[in-house]
């Protein structure tokens, strides 16, 4: 992969509406801000949220390039799509045992992630899109693989993404959202197949996604409208 098939926001973005960096690709601020919308409720950005990760990760991205600025704005553009994907299904309630746990969670996780990245890129993080889940939230099964997919294509794109990370502060504290949604990409598959496919970890080896994959699978979802 080279540096221009970096997952940018810019890719992502299929109508501009996510394009807070416009500046840098060509499109009027004042358009991209008005087709943009602020996320809702308080997040985790404080310093408990902080703990856990590279001391100096929250600095690290103010002397990062532009290149790692797109990178990091594709990856919380991902989490606030998963992050969104879990807080509705959690407040919908429609699922209990296993399954309500797996969701309540991998929302706060999810939640923590988005003001990991929206904390560490400060003025430079893209605001949240409109989301639509086409009622993938409301049934378990729809839902479980909707999760399954989600979490498998954010590994990938992190993987992916993060040769491409010039600053190895930041790519410290990429890596460590990375691991996570390892995790939750792993139980969600438990729950589905309880022993059979999908398996937790079914291959030795998890090959990154490319840019026009991770857009195929992103993309085809319908989730993001404008």
């Amino acid at each position: 992969m080279t540096h221009d098939d970096a997952l940018t926001l810019a890719d992502f973005d299929r109508d501009g509406a996510l394009a807070e960096t416009a500046e840098r690709v060509g499109i009027s601020r004042g358009d991209a801000l008005r087709r943009a919308v602020l996320g809702g409720g308080a997040l985790m950005a404080g310093s408990a949220l902080l703990g856990g990760l590279p001391s100096s990760a929250m600095g690290a991205v103010t002397r990062a390039s532009a290149g790692d600025v797109d990178i990091l704005n594709f990856a919380l553009t991902l989490e606030y799509l998963e992050a969104a994907f879990y807080a509705e299904a959690v407040a919908k309630g429609k699922f209990s045992g296993e399954v309500g746990n797996f969701a309540k969670v991998v929302a706060k996780d999810e939640a923590a992630h988005v003001g990991f990245l929206k904390g560490a890129l400060g003025s430079k993080a893209v605001k949240q899109p409109n989301f639509n889940f086409q009622g993938t939230t409301a049934k378990q099964a729809t839902f479980l693989k909707t999760a399954m997919a989600l979490e498998d294509a954010g590994v990938s794109a992190y993987a992916g993404a993060a040769p491409m990370i010039a600053n190895k502060k930041t790519l410290a504290a990429a890596l460590s959202v990375h691991s996570v949604e390892a995790r939750h990409a792993a139980w969600v598959r438990q729950i589905i197949g309880k022993g059979n496919n999908p398996l937790p970890a079914p291959t030795a080896f998890d090959p990154a996604r490319t840019k026009a994959e991770i857009l195929k699978i992103v993309t085809g979802t319908g989730f993001i409208v404008a």
